[in-house]
């Protein structure tokens, strides 16, 4: 009955009840008054937000929990709600057909029998916006973990392929004052990128490159990342991506690629596990990886050295060096 309270934390997110609670804490008849909530169901809804640790409640007044205000309160700059957002207006009902993905091996969503998944999405302006905010907020953690645990002042120049929104190349120039950055993605994205980095700061030192990341060449950096990425794709695709990052990088160079890596006996990281279930929803061939495979890969590419390291959650990053 997981699902349960994920939609009740799907729902409040959609409902913008941490928000609304952020600015003010409230108690019930005010609550569902500005959340617009029916008689019957409002006080349920917000105990049970209580009784999950999502809010907290003191002589009948709501307010968030510290979590919870930090990190799904549209308005702060930590917001992390996107990827939650996308979550409820996509995944949770694309998910209703795993059964139907394991038996054909078909993805279940926008792309049924169409197009694919990114041609979907960029083509609807909204639903780019979407995607792109849920992309940094699945990709905050570990864009702060790699700013501060890779070798950054060994390197001047970096490329963020498949940068979405911006949060990796803003996190990192920020982080490190001597780094210039490229952000590289389809071109649809290239005025969300430039407003996210404008907002960040940093817009004289992260630059946008659109282009296909399979089609065009790259540009030449010290170090390229790959955050969310590989997994979108099929084992002939994953090799000849980062074959191709090899061959775009210099003698020294390295290459840092973030997923929720799948530990090598397959057992615990259960997230991993679940986002390759998630790729069987949403892509023809995609799915995740153990960390033992990446470095295969690496190493049949060209890479001399490879390793494996612990970043947040469930994400791992995996650095070949040339």
């Amino acid at each position: 009955m997981g699902f349960w309270a994920s939609k009740t934390l799907l729902s409040a997110v959609e409902l913008g009840v941490f928000s609304t609670l952020a600015d003010a804490p409230a108690d019930l008849p005010t609550l569902r008054k500005k959340l617009g909530l029916h008689q019957r169901s409002a006080r349920d809804f917000l105990d049970a937000l209580v009784a999950l640790k999502l809010l907290d409640r003191e002589n009948g007044v709501y307010r968030n929990a510290a979590d919870t205000d930090l990190f799904l309160d549209r308005a702060k700059p930590s917001y992390m709600g996107g990827v939650l957002e996308m979550s409820n207006a996509r995944l949770y009902g694309f998910w209703g057909s795993l059964t139907e993905a394991l038996r054909t091996g078909e993805p279940q969503n926008e792309t049924k029998g169409g197009d694919d998944i990114f041609a979907a999405l960029y083509a609807d302006p909204d639903k780019l916006r979407g995607f792109l905010s849920a992309m940094s907020g699945v990709s905050a953690g570990s864009a702060h973990a790699i700013a501060g645990s890779f070798p950054w002042r060994d390197y001047k120049t970096f490329m963020d392929l498949g940068s979405a929104q911006g949060m990796v190349p803003a996190t990192l120039a920020q982080a490190h004052p001597h780094l210039t950055g490229i952000g590289f993605d389809l071109p649809a994205v290239k005025p969300v990128f430039e407003e996210f980095i404008a907002r960040r700061g940093v817009a004289d030192r992260v630059q946008f490159h659109g282009g296909n990341f399979f089609e065009d060449s790259l540009p030449n950096v010290d170090v390229i990342v790959m955050g969310h990425i590989l997994h979108d794709w099929d084992l002939a695709q994953k090799k000849a991506l980062l074959g191709k990052v090899f061959d775009a990088l210099p003698k020294g160079g390295a290459v840092v690629v973030y997923d929720a890596v799948i530990d090598d006996d397959r057992r615990e990281n259960a997230f991993g596990l679940l986002m390759s279930l998630n790729m069987l929803i949403e892509t023809p061939g995609g799915f995740d990886y153990a960390g033992a495979d990446c470095q295969a890969w690496m190493r049949e590419a060209g890479f001399s050295r490879t390793r494996v390291e612990r970043l947040v959650g469930p994400d791992s990053m995996v650095i070949g060096f040339k």
